[in-house]
């Protein structure tokens, strides 16, 4: 009797645990991963989302628009390029990405201090940052479960 029980147990504690780690893999939007929304609809929320938090005008808003296409139309081909690629990056390759990576995000903070005002520049820089370490977070717990699963599987 007590095998059969302890055996239910394991088998909900495994259920459940298998259900938790399928909803957390959904975006924050109502469970409706980011991806489903088309370049356009993403642009149009991430301005929206600037304006609010930075309190653009309308012509900043304008050249932001322009910002954030320009960078979706970047991301978009980078990733069908990551894609594309089979094989690991050399260490050279990375190197070039790195270089590449920083580069662009030294211009975009060119480009930030001519469009916005000082303190709206600085309160971006703020967010910017807030929204990096929220990342790190977010990745470091996925590398967490990612060793725990690769851990289970080698037992």
């Amino acid at each position: 009797m007590k095998k059969i029980i302890t055996t239910a147990l394991i088998a909900i504690i495994s259920i459940t645990g298998y259900a938790q780690e399928k909803q957390e893999r959904h975006g924050k939007h109502e469970g409706q991963p980011m991806e489903q929304f088309t370049p356009e609809q993403r642009q149009e929320l991430m301005l929206k989302k600037m304006t609010l938090e930075l309190d653009l005008t309308t012509s900043q808003q304008k050249d932001m628009s322009k910002i954030i296409g320009e960078q979706s139309a970047k991301r978009e081909a980078q990733m069908k390029n990551r894609k594309a690629k089979t094989e690991k990056p050399t260490s050279d390759e990375i190197f070039a990405m790195k270089s590449k990576m920083l580069d662009e995000q030294i211009a975009m903070k060119a480009k930030m201090k001519k469009i916005l005002s000082p303190e709206q520049f600085t309160k971006w820089e703020k967010l910017k940052d807030h929204h990096h370490k929220g990342m790190q977070r977010h990745h470091s717990k996925g590398d967490k479960k990612r060793m725990m699963r690769e851990g289970e599987m080698k037992k």
